[in-house]
């Protein structure tokens, strides 16, 4: 466990991603993987832990409503890298004892009933591999949205019993993400070409409107701007 003026101090050591990866895989072992939902920024940061360690764990939330797409370049980068998906679903019986009582579709009906959704088919399925975890590597980055903002490359999870979440590439624009993923010719998810910078399950996803930000198409018919699923800390609080 870190306190908070150790974690201070290892960021303002970290001048790179690849110096916060380096740093990660040396300090945490096996007892660190990465968590990918398939969109852009998963696929830089893949690139970037197989070069510091290639038999880094990766770890998957399928929620049973995911795009063909997103599976497509699951396989891909699984293939280019050598890399077995660790894939955590939802327990069976809490999606059957939503669905029948709320509804296929419960997440248009109401915020109480998506972020339900969002519990069952994501929140506990991250819980239960980062209970087994010291540490875990994201693709978030500052410009997602507000709540974002303020993260740091290295931080202490508070709603993960105060384990390690290390963003290296928390700082990069979206120019720096597509630049990257072009320059090294990586696999990715072919939403994007169709205006999907923010990718998660299908019902929830729809392509953005030119000037739109770019998680717009994030639970779209919900207003508020700050809206995450739960598995992230909110950094206003």
């Amino acid at each position: 466990m870190y306190t908070q003026e150790q974690i201070d101090k290892i960021n303002l050591s970290l001048k790179t991603p690849e110096d916060a990866l380096r740093w990660a895989y040396d300090t945490f072992g096996d007892k660190i993987a990465k968590a990918s939902s398939f969109g852009p920024e998963d696929s830089v940061v893949t690139d970037m832990i197989i070069k510091v360690n290639p038999k880094a764990r990766f770890f998957t939330l399928d929620t049973g409503r995911l795009n063909q797409e997103t599976y497509d370049v699951m396989d891909a980068i699984s293939k280019k890298y050598k890399i077995n998906f660790e894939v955590m679903f939802p327990d069976t019986t809490q999606v059957e004892q939503m669905v029948r009582t709320k509804g296929i579709n419960l997440f248009y009906d109401s915020v109480d009933n998506r972020k339900l959704c969002c519990e069952i088919r994501k929140v506990r399925p991250l819980n239960k591999i980062l209970s087994t975890l010291d540490a875990w590597v994201t693709g978030l980055r500052k410009d997602q949205n507000e709540n974002r903002s303020k993260a740091a490359m290295v931080e202490i999870d508070k709603l993960h019993g105060g384990i390690v979440k290390i963003n290296p590439i928390i700082d990069w624009s979206w120019d720096q993400v597509l630049s990257y993923i072009k320059e090294k010719n990586l696999p990715y998810n072919k939403l994007l070409d169709q205006g999907y910078p923010s990718i998660g399950c299908e019902p929830c996803t729809r392509a953005i409107k030119p000037g739109e930000d770019l998680r717009a198409g994030r639970w779209w018919w919900e207003s508020d701007t700050h809206k995450e699923c739960g598995l992230h800390m909110d950094h206003k609080t």
